[in-house]
């Protein structure tokens, strides 16, 4: 039996390496919402010869586009986020873009989105994820048949949650990453699979409870978390190696969902058994020195 009571502070120090930067700039710089939230128009265009970044920014203040950012990327295309503007202008910009390319280009994507639709999603986003953390603490609670199983639980998910906003916070400042529709999908995901572990960890330890193992709460847990690390690991690491793989060939579309999904599946393989179950031991030491 591995004891891993014994570290409960250093799991929680280096979870605080992660999440308080992370925090930090969340508060001083928040998420780089995309079009999909704050409405605009996305463009994506591949040129068959070099075009020059600058030389699609001049061309768009000269026809009045308000563009946000141009983001070339390794295949030669670029990708244009404007804010919300005119059909007739946006079809006049398009004309002359592929102007700027002799041997021609072509539009692979062409979105728009209004103001009001992003603020609707954006409402539904925060809507979705307090309904399911609630729906999550009543019933871990009630399966268990104790609140502190489901407190325990819950504060792991916010553990992982901080961790993905965080993370993307620091991407968006440092490396301008946006975050749309498909990274509040890897955010949904990302609860559930951090509940996912924990409740099996959490199982495990009210099994060996009602066995009467002897021992401490501690050393029931420390058994539980033992037995089950393997099937974690092993389960955690086939996940881990299809995201990986996502990641490095996967198109740029999908890129940014497939690492926030391989950031919270990473923190919610952590954080179920360093997280939730330490919290759990906690807990269980402040109880009995109450009864005392």
């Amino acid at each position: 039996m591995i004891r891993f009571s014994k570290y409960i502070w250093l799991y929680f120090f280096i979870s605080s390496l992660v999440l308080v930067p992370g925090i930090f700039s969340l508060v001083k710089f928040g998420l780089r919402p995309a079009i999909d939230f704050t409405g605009g128009t996305l463009l994506e265009i591949s040129f068959l010869s070099n075009v020059s970044p600058q030389s699609i920014s001049d061309l768009a203040q000269k026809d009045g586009i308000p563009l946000v950012s141009v983001q070339p990327s390794k295949d030669g295309s670029f990708l244009l986020r404007s804010k919300p503007v005119g059909d007739e202008k946006i079809a006049l910009f398009i004309k002359h873009v592929q102007l700027l390319s002799p041997k021609g280009s072509t539009i692979n994507r062409n979105e728009t989105i209004g103001p009001i639709l992003g603020k609707e999603l954006l409402q539904k986003a925060l809507v979705a994820a307090s309904l399911a953390i609630v729906a999550i603490l009543t019933y871990v609670a009630w399966a268990f048949k104790n609140i502190k199983f489901g407190v325990s639980a819950i504060v792991a998910l916010i553990h992982d949650l901080l961790v993905v906003l965080g993370t993307f916070s620091l991407l968006g400042y440092f490396v301008h990453v946006e975050v749309d529709t498909l990274f509040v999908t890897a955010f949904l995901t990302t609860m559930s699979f951090s509940v996912h572990d924990t409740i099996v960890v959490f199982d495990r330890i009210r099994e060996l409870a009602k066995r009467g193992e002897k021992g401490s709460f501690e050393e029931v847990a420390d058994r539980a978390l033992t037995q089950t690390l393997g099937r974690s690991l092993s389960n955690s690491f086939t996940l881990l190696f299809m995201l990986l793989a996502l990641v490095l060939l996967g198109g740029t579309t999908i890129r940014w969902f497939v690492v926030a999904l391989l950031i919270g599946t990473t923190s919610g393989a952590y954080s179920s058994p360093f997280v939730a179950t330490p919290i759990l031991i906690l807990w269980d030491r402040w109880e009995r020195r109450r009864r005392r």
